[in-house]
């Protein structure tokens, strides 16, 4: 049975959207953070040569940084301020969230509320300035080196003062990404990293798409295989939508209490565990720790290939790790179940759900209160968590060897499918909570109006 909560949200219609001020001020201020974001992507760094850049990177194609190129919204394709994306935000997060595991200290902040989380992220903020240094000094190394490895250089003045100016512009470009996405999350409607995220990905969907169908027009990919991947992307769609709405509710009765007509009835509710509890963030995580000693391992590689033994170490890891390779699939998988894991234990925790419940007399029935109860919701979370890694493993790699095999643009995978969807059914999530918010909010006007004035 609906709850009215659902009925109200079934019920919503344009004339609705069109009196919710508040909600059109968001979305204006949604989208134009995400305009911003797309004309930054096409700004260059100072010292490029944009011709010389294209034609290098063309030689790229298929490799880690045409996967990196995905996240960035074809941002280090063009060398731009925001190249590095947010992608270095993500993996201090990583690293800090690991750190707030294993060490007391942060630990403590993290039960410290408000004051405690503000200083995890300013340690994030810090790491995250880090990783854009080591990650700018590598890329403007790499960029003089690739270009006189290709035989015209994409650097037209290289140099220490080239280095130094690309260091500055990318951990300007990345630090303004990730504020921009903190202005969306608080003034705008959905998580501003992951609208940002999907924002590139769906800006490389014309092109992938037209390089798709420009195979089936010239031969080189067959009617059929594009019908297979257009059907295979719709099942993706629909599997996904599916089981992200998945929930396990556990039974939760309180104790009986006293009705109106004076019966004693018990109160029954859910307590609604997802199969998915951690989101899209287990792919991001995972590609994101894959990608920085890649990008790393390709521009250094470039800068000394064929000049030393190191410099042939380097290249045969970058292959080894070529988007599609084994070894990339494995490691990809196992950091997908590893943060599965992880973070569904960062977000829920099962003893502090039991001395709620406990709190305030509720009980799962058969279970006792305390200690039991909170075995209980571990054993449950973990065989839950096991669908859900299995799940996003099987979505994000199954088109990995479809891609592999045939050729078909990277931005076609499961991942990028997987934020895309999740993202937007977030979002609608979002916009269809500020509407009911509005409708209660005009039913309790309407009803103090309907009362007149107390007497």
């Amino acid at each position: 049975m609906a709850s009215a909560a659902q009925n109200m949200a079934a019920n919503i219609s344009l004339a609705n959207f069109a009196k919710a001020t508040e909600l059109k001020k968001r979305l204006w201020f949604t989208l134009g953070a995400l305009i911003v974001f797309r004309l930054l992507s096409f700004i260059p760094l100072p010292g490029i040569d944009p011709r010389a850049l294209g034609a290098l990177f063309q030689t790229t194609q298929g490799t880690v940084l045409d996967f990196f190129n995905t996240f960035s919204g074809g941002s280090l394709e063009r060398m731009s301020l925001i190249a590095l994306g947010v992608m270095p935000y993500i993996t201090a997060s990583i690293v800090v969230q690991l750190a707030t595991t294993m060490s007391p200290t942060l630990a403590q902040l993290k039960k410290e509320g408000e004051a405690g989380r503000k200083k995890i992220n300013q340690y994030t903020r810090i790491g995250t300035v880090f990783l854009c240094a080591v990650q700018g000094w590598f890329i403007a190394v790499g960029l003089e080196g690739w270009g006189a490895a290709q035989g015209q250089s994409a650097v037209i003045d290289p140099g220490l003062l080239f280095r130094i100016t690309t260091v500055i512009n990318l951990v300007g470009g990345t630090m303004f990404l990730m504020w921009l996405g903190e202005q969306i999350t608080s003034r705008g409607i959905g998580n501003g990293i992951s609208l940002i995220i999907m924002a590139g990905i769906v800006a490389q969907l014309p092109r992938a798409l037209g390089q798709v169908f420009e195979g089936g027009r010239t031969g080189t990919l067959s009617p059929v295989l594009i019908i297979g991947v257009i059907a295979l992307a719709l099942a993706l769609i629909a599997g996904i939508c599916f089981m992200e709405r998945a929930q396990r509710r556990v039974l939760i009765q309180y104790p009986k209490r006293q009705t109106a007509r004076g019966a004693m009835q018990p109160e029954r509710s859910h307590l609604p565990l997802k199969i998915n509890t951690a989101g899209v963030i287990p792919p991001i995580f995972a590609s994101s720790l894959l990608l920085m000693p890649l990008t790393i391992a390709q521009f250094a590689g470039n800068r000394v290939q064929g000049e030393s033994t190191g410099g042939d170490l380097l290249i045969t890891v970058t292959t080894a790790l070529q988007h599609g390779a084994p070894l990339y699939m494995a490691l990809y998988a196992a950091g997908i179940i590893f943060f599965c894991f992880f973070y569904t234990a960062v977000v829920f925790n099962p003893e502090e759900t039991a001395d709620n419940l406990k709190k305030h007399g509720g009980f799962i029935p058969g279970i006792r209160p305390g200690k039991r109860t909170e075995e209980y919701l571990d054993y449950v979370l973990t065989r839950i968590t096991v669908v859900g890694a299995a799940y996003l493993t099987l979505i994000c790699l199954v088109p990995e060897f479809l891609i592999a095999r045939a050729g078909i643009p990277f931005y076609l995978g499961g991942t990028s499918l997987l934020i895309v969807v999740n993202v937007t059914m977030d979002t609608v999530t979002q916009i269809q909570s500020h509407l009911i918010a509005h409708q209660y909010g005009d039913l309790i006007k309407k009803a103090k109006l309907k009362g007149g004035r107390p007497r």
